[in-house]
């Protein structure tokens, strides 16, 4: 995929991660207009966009962001994809005043952790039937 070929934001997510998982079907239950795509990075399209953007395709320690030629990685792409939900998500962007490093370090860290305290499944997940337009590999 070329990146003049993304039209839409692109969120690429641990597909075995439980906690990304959730995370993505937060994000769907509250995108009501449909803005944003998705991708695990273990996906063939995941592991194209990685590529594409100078990211390793076997570290996936981050949530990365992909919309046009911007991409948000660590904290920032969240606070990116709830500033363009709409209603009142947007005011989390409050969070920007925490300096990047402090912000990246409770993101990393995290991270790190994330199998241990919510798990991992074996496989990524299947979106559900009225979401799986919205994924690029299913």
């Amino acid at each position: 995929m070329a990146n003049s070929d993304i039209k839409s934001p692109i969120l690429l997510f641990d597909g075995v991660c439980n906690l990304c998982n959730a995370s993505v079907q937060w994000v769907l239950k509250h995108d009501r207009k449909g803005v944003f795509r998705f991708a695990s990075l273990q996906s063939k399209t995941g592991q194209e966009l990685l590529t594409a953007f100078g990211f390793s395709q076997e570290n996936f320690d981050t949530v990365v962001l992909i919309d046009g030629e911007h991409v948000y990685t660590r904290s920032d792409a969240p606070l990116e994809v709830v500033r363009r939900l709409g209603g009142l998500w947007p005011l989390l962007g409050v969070f920007k005043i925490i300096p990047l490093a402090v912000r990246n370090a409770v993101y990393d860290w995290i991270a790190r952790n994330r199998y241990r305290w919510f798990g991992k499944r074996e496989a990524c997940m299947l979106p559900r039937p009225e979401w799986k337009d919205r994924f690029l590999d299913t």
